[in-house]
C-alpha cells in the first residue's frame, strides 16, 4: 500500500488565508503546520510499502519521500500525484486539512480498499479528503474542476465513468475558516492542531 499527503508549504500569507481574520498570516501557517504534522502522525502508524509527501514548496517529513507536485492547476496535480506511483501497488491519498483523521478511520479507509477498486472519502462542503485506488491511473482524476461544491460528487462520477465502483468513507470536515477551525478542533483536542487553535481561537 502507498499511502500519500497532498500539501502545501506552512508559509505566512500562502496557507489557510481564509482563517485571516481573526488569526494573523504567520498564526494561519502555523495553524496549517499543525494540521499536517499531526496527518503525517497519522500515516507513520499505519503499515505501508511507501509514504509519501506530494509537496508544493519545501518542507522535511521523517518517514516520507518528497515528491514535488507537478502540473499546472490542482486537478492536473492531483493526477500526477497517482501517476507518479506504483501502477501495481494500491495507492490512498489523503490531503492536510483533516487533523482529525485517525488510526482506526486510516485502517478502516485502507480495509475498504482492500475490498473495493475504490474509496472517496467526501467533505461537508463538497470537496473531498481522501481518494483511493487500487490501481492508481491520474486519468480519473485529470477532468474534475475542484474547490467547488460539486467536486466531491463530480469525482464520484468520474470514477464510476472510469469503471471503478467506490466505497464511500465517512465524511470529514475540511479546515477552510475560523468555525472549521475550531469544530475540528473540538474532535482532536490533543493532537497539536487542536492544542494550538484552542490557544488561539478558544
Amino acid at each position: 500500500m502507498q499511502l500519500l499527503v497532498l500539501a502545501k508549504q506552512p508559509v505566512a500569507g500562502r496557507v489557510k488565508t481564509r482563517l485571516c481574520p481573526p488569526l494573523t498570516p504567520e498564526q494561519a501557517a502555523q495553524v496549517a503546520a499543525a494540521a499536517l504534522e499531526d496527518t503525517l502522525e497519522v500515516l507513520r502508524q499505519v503499515p505501508a510499502s511507501r509514504r509519501i509527501l506530494v509537496l508544493d514548496g519545501t518542507y522535511e517529513a521523517a518517514g516520507f519521500e518528497v515528491q514535488p507536485q507537478r502540473g499546472g492547476p490542482m486537478p492536473e496535480r492531483l493526477a500526477a500525484a497517482f501517476d507518479d506511483v506504483d501502477p501495481a501497488q494500491p495507492a490512498l491519498l489523503v490531503g492536510m486539512d483533516t487533523p482529525q483523521l485517525t488510526v482506526a478511520l486510516l485502517r478502516e479507509a485502507l480495509d475498504r480498499l482492500g475490498e473495493h477498486d475504490a474509496v472517496l472519502g467526501l467533505a461537508p462542503d463538497g470537496g473531498w479528503w481522501a481518494l483511493g485506488l487500487q490501481r492508481p491511473d491520474g486519468a480519473l482524476l485529470r477532468d474534475v474542476p475542484t474547490s467547488q461544491d460539486d467536486t466531491g460528487a463530480l469525482q464520484l462520477a468520474a470514477l464510476c465513468a472510469g469503471g471503478r465502483s467506490p466505497h464511500l468513507l465517512p465524511e470529514l470536515r475540511d479546515v477552510d475558516t475560523a468555525d472549521d477551525a475550531r469544530a475540528v478542533a473540538a474532535l482532536a483536542p490533543y493532537g497539536r492542531f487542536g492544542r494550538l487553535v484552542g490557544e488561539l481561537l478558544g
